[in-house]
């Protein structure tokens, strides 16, 4: 799976990635900061995720607090809150949706 297909995945089935592919082809080329900024919060961890980067995913949990007033305190926090905790294992497929 590469980044931007990770980046915009919505959910699985078995093997396969469902991925946005309009968002994906509208914001596909932003980094994980230009992610954030613009409010794609989901998206701009999962960038940070995937580059294995904690201090992007600090920059994220950062942005994320200032944009919504919120007082989240470490990166596992914003794991429970997207659902996301690391790139999975047995993706054999994505589908552009």
């Amino acid at each position: 799976m590469t980044v931007e297909d990770f980046i915009f995945t919505i959910g699985y089935q078995e093997d396969t990635a469902i991925v946005d592919g309009r968002a994906l082809r509208l914001y596909g080329k932003l980094t994980t900061e230009e992610l954030a900024q613009k409010g794609f919060f989901k998206s701009a961890f999962c960038s940070a995720l995937y580059a294995e980067d904690e201090n992007e995913a600090e920059r994220v949990l950062a942005i994320y607090n200032k944009h919504t007033n919120s007082s989240y305190v470490s990166i596992s926090d914003l794991k429970r809150l997207f659902g996301v905790y690391s790139v999975p294992d047995g993706i054999s497929k994505v589908l552009r949706v």
